[in-house]
């Protein structure tokens, strides 16, 4: 039995250290925060019990106490227990009083340092806590101190005068005071000061004030916590060193509606341009229960001429039947391949197979007009691909003289709802945009949320389509997409959205 305090980090996901990563990954029980953020979770064991704890202004979910009782009784059950806290658990986290607990129970522990905020969030503001021209040192204050003593421990002359940069944590509701304090304690009243709020995160902002002036700011603009304070020299260098709020994308929500083990790719190219990516997979991928049809393809695909892969789903699902035979990229023998799309032409690549054809445009009408001028009129075509799916390609092609067959290797299936997540984060105004990357994505979007409950946001909420084919798959269902980028694919959808979401030039 075990207990490992760990540092969540800050926000961003990316700020978690290697050994916290790795302790995730073993641990039994993963009991965690408010301020830790939920990708972390992804990290973890898909059988850990995960506890949430949190506390939010006030709202304690379990009081310090009981958090430390339920760590003690977990450890005890012979369990490994990971006590995810946001920053560093030993930076105004509790973290000492929760080792403290778990020493006299007779539980072994250990901490796991976690990057703070104090340094994290200022840095993101473009923010740095110290600097030689104008702070050499810095002090970590909290805001709010604990209530049951009999006065402040806080030395106010002694912060006033120091020059150091001061970072105060959890102050928001004091701001008045704390500026009150430093300016009757002999600071400057124009002394500069930023206020970051979810610092590192895609809901990062900052605002920088003077000391005089910062508290009626915060109002006016609207910060509350989690929000740092940030007062000294040092935040002159604001508005020269703060790159990460250019992020085209930062504060947008998206969500993006691919099967979940496809929505990695999109949503990490989303982050990075800022976004708050929400992943909704409408659809899961999943094998046919009977592959006999696929063997007998298989067993005979040097009768074809062609192969036509349509989708990445289709590569993956038929070169797994194919290996599980026992057979590789040689049983292709003289069969041409042809690839809808440069991600399925890379999935290809990935099995060594390079396409003979991939057409500019990814609509039924191009593919057709590249396989005919390849002298593919007459020839047996196979179509790896979803066991539902349009039949205009295969439709065109017979029109045109080729023998095709469909070879079903994989089926869309309607993902788990979790369509509540989505409609609460509408209607408190945090989705700015909906990405749809194919018809079957807007079919079970529809299923899990009803047009009617996207209606009501029509224009504050932009719908965004890979391409022709999805776009007239939402005409269906009385929209019209806001945003559809000329070519179709995914990396072009990503910057038709910071396009259209992005601040104007």
């Amino acid at each position: 039995m075990k207990v490992y305090l760990l540092g969540a980090g800050p926000g961003d996901p990316g700020l978690l250290t290697r050994k916290a990563e790795d302790v995730l990954a073993t641990a039994d029980v993963v009991v965690y925060d408010y301020l830790a953020s939920p990708k972390l979770l992804d990290l973890c064991r898909p059988d850990a019990e995960i506890l949430y704890v949190g506390k939010k202004g006030g709202d304690h979910t379990l009081p310090q106490d009981k958090i430390n009782e339920l760590l003690v009784q977990k450890a005890k059950e012979g369990k490994i227990v990971a006590r995810l806290k946001g920053g560093d658990p030993y930076v105004f986290g509790r973290g000492a009083e929760e080792a403290e607990e778990l020493l006299e129970a007779g539980v072994d522990f250990e901490v796991v340092p976690g990057v703070t905020s104090a340094v994290a969030g200022p840095a993101y503001a473009g923010i740095p806590i110290t600097h030689r021209k104008y702070a050499s040192s810095v002090s970590f204050i909290t805001g709010h101190e604990d209530p049951t003593k009999a006065e402040s421990a806080l030395n106010w002359d002694a912060l006033a005068k120091s020059a150091s940069t001061l970072v105060f944590f959890m102050g928001m509701k004091n701001l008045p005071m704390i500026s009150r304090n430093l300016i009757a304690a002999g600071m400057r009243s124009d002394m500069p000061v930023a206020l970051v709020h979810w610092g590192t995160t895609c809901r990062h902002r900052s605002l920088v004030s003077t000391l005089e002036t910062v508290a009626e700011d915060a109002v006016t603009h609207q910060f509350k916590a989690p929000s740092l304070i940030v007062v000294g020299e040092v935040v002159q260098l604001r508005d020269t060193l703060n790159t990460f709020e250019r992020k085209p994308l930062l504060g947008k929500g998206v969500v993006v509606t691919r099967a979940r083990h496809q929505a990695s790719s999109i949503a990490e190219d989303l982050a990075e341009l800022g976004a708050c990516v929400y992943e909704f997979p409408t659809i899961a991928i999943e094998p046919l229960a009977d592959m006999t049809h696929v063997v007998a393809a298989i067993e005979k695909l040097p009768e074809y001429d062609w192969l036509i892969f349509t989708s990445v789903n289709g590569v993956w699902n038929f070169f797994a039947e194919l290996n599980a035979m026992d057979k590789d990229t040689r049983a292709l023998g003289g069969v041409q391949v042809a690839a809808i799309g440069p991600a399925t032409a890379e999935a290809l690549e990935e099995y060594g197979v390079i396409p003979d054809f991939v057409p500019d445009k990814y609509v039924a009408e191009s593919v057709v007009e590249g396989m005919l001028a390849r002298g593919a009129a007459g020839k047996k075509i196979l179509i790896p691909r979803a066991k539902e799916a349009r039949e205009v390609l295969p439709d065109e092609l017979r029109k045109a003289g080729a023998e095709v067959e469909i070879l079903p290797v994989y089926e869309t299936v309607l993902a788990e709802s979790g369509s509540e997540e989505i409609e609460e984060a509408m209607e408190a105004g945090d989705i700015h945009c909906v990405t749809f990357a194919s018809s079957s994505t807007v079919d079970n979007f529809f299923k899990l949320v009803k047009p009617e409950a996207l209606q009501k946001y029509e224009g504050g909420v932009k719908l965004a389509c890979i391409g022709p084919v999805t776009a007239k798959t939402l005409a269906g269902y009385g929209f019209t997409p806001d945003i559809q980028p000329e070519d179709y694919t995914i990396p072009a959808l990503v910057d038709a959205v910071a396009q259209a979401l992005g601040p104007k030039k």
